[in-house]
């Protein structure tokens, strides 16, 4: 008995994540995009897009101020590498949406692109109180 395999455009999974913007590939879509226990900031982009280069330095921010916050992560996704969800309606780069994870359709950002703002509406949007992570036995 054959098995057909859903074709996936993904780029390699990367080794490691060592950013604080977690870098998110087709095949890792599900797991990091819609995972139960964290709301996911993801930012739909293209590698030659300008507006995308302008923007990494403040989204590396916003995601290195937020890291702090254990129900939250800050993504990106290669959206001509990749293959996107069809809820994502991804037509411009860079296009950011907001995945809450209590069963909610994506929240679309189209706000400012300055830290504080992406904070304002983060802490507006988010399906949960945004939490502190508790110090780990190691970082005492």
């Amino acid at each position: 008995q054959r098995r057909v395999r859903v074709y996936m455009k993904s780029e390699p999974v990367p080794e490691s994540q060592d950013d604080a913007v977690i870098t998110v590939v087709g095949k890792t879509f599900e797991e990091l995009v819609h995972d139960e226990n964290k709301d996911v900031l993801i930012e739909f982009y293209a590698p030659w897009c300008g507006h995308c280069k302008s923007l990494t330095p403040k989204y590396e921010e916003l995601a290195k101020q937020m890291s702090e916050h254990s129900t939250l992560r800050i993504a990106k996704i290669d959206a001509t590498a990749n293959d996107v969800p069809p809820e994502y309606n991804v037509r411009g780069f860079p296009t950011i949406y907001l995945q809450k994870n209590d069963g909610s359709e994506p929240v679309s950002y189209d706000g400012a692109r300055e830290v504080a703002d992406f904070k304002k509406f983060l802490k507006k949007n988010v399906s949960r109180k945004l939490s502190k992570k508790k110090a780990s036995k190691e970082e005492l």
